[in-house]
């Protein structure tokens, strides 16, 4: 399918590694003039030797900057007016029980997970009615729906964003800008091979067993029994970029393996 989006430009926070990585990438293979960010130039640089090695004839560029502070935000926008695409991609998990999340991580979590896409938002979405095209996409979570008790505060930030895209959407009746929401599931990024990688290692366990352990016992309701491929939730996101779902605007979708038990 050729989503007509060459020569388009797009920013996605956060996206270094995994599923942020991997949508840069698919953007980039469609011809989209991709941004790049990280919080620190090794990363970004790392990230585009990548990107770069993949896609040769790439047109790919990198922000540094901590998106989960005001400053940052501004240091972006100040060196990308303008995006046709914009992918709030940025966020961080970490489980802990409820009784044991101080005052700081709330903040922390909602500064980084949900303020980055609201600072974003508000400079790109109105330039993006002024020329009557553009994509805006959160980078939500089943989590969002199925709040897990392990990590609250995190489900809490994931359900925000899917509340914040419903309502940006609601203002560009009328528009060719769409703004949606993609829910993952459990997947296989950088982030989670690693925290699984640790566990099981604890555990006397290879990783393999471990996501077995992990489908059994904490998402059982999955339906493909192991952790999406960031490529996979890529695709969902990079669709969406493209000419061809225009007619999609203010929806959840989800690219979760069937953990959520629902229908719609």
């Amino acid at each position: 399918m050729d989503l007509q989006i060459t020569n388009k430009t797009a920013f996605i926070s956060g996206s270094t590694k995994g599923i942020g990585f991997a949508t840069a990438l698919g953007l980039a293979k469609e011809g989209v003039k991709v941004w790049l960010n990280g919080r620190s130039e090794m990363s970004v640089d790392a990230a585009k030797a990548r990107l770069l090695a993949a896609v040769p004839d790439a047109s790919v560029s990198g922000i540094a900057a901590d998106l989960s502070t005001a400053a940052g935000c501004n240091a972006v926008v100040n060196a990308l007016p303008a995006v046709d695409i914009l992918v709030n991609n940025l966020g961080i998990f970490e489980p802990k029980p409820f009784e044991a999340i101080p005052d700081e991580d709330w903040f922390r979590f909602f500064e980084t997970n949900v303020m980055s896409g609201v600072r974003l938002s508000r400079h790109y979405l109105p330039l993006m009615k002024q020329q009557n095209w553009g994509r805006i996409i959160f980078v939500s979570s089943e989590s969002a729906i199925q709040i897990p008790e392990e990590m609250i505060h995190y489900g809490m930030t994931k359900t925000a964003q899917i509340a914040l895209a419903r309502g940006l959407a609601e203002s560009t009746k009328g528009t060719a800008v769409t703004v949606n929401t993609v829910l993952p599931g459990p997947s296989r990024s950088e982030g989670v091979e690693t925290f699984v990688q640790q566990i099981a290692d604890q555990q006397g366990m290879t990783f393999g067993e471990m996501e077995r352990e992990f489908f059994n016992n904490i998402r059982p309701s999955s339906l493909i029994q192991r952790f999406a491929t960031p490529e996979e939730d890529a695709n969902m996101i990079v669709y969406l970029c493209g000419v061809g779902a225009a007619a999609t605007n203010g929806a959840a979708l989800r690219v979760d393996g069937g953990v959520v038990r629902a229908a719609l």
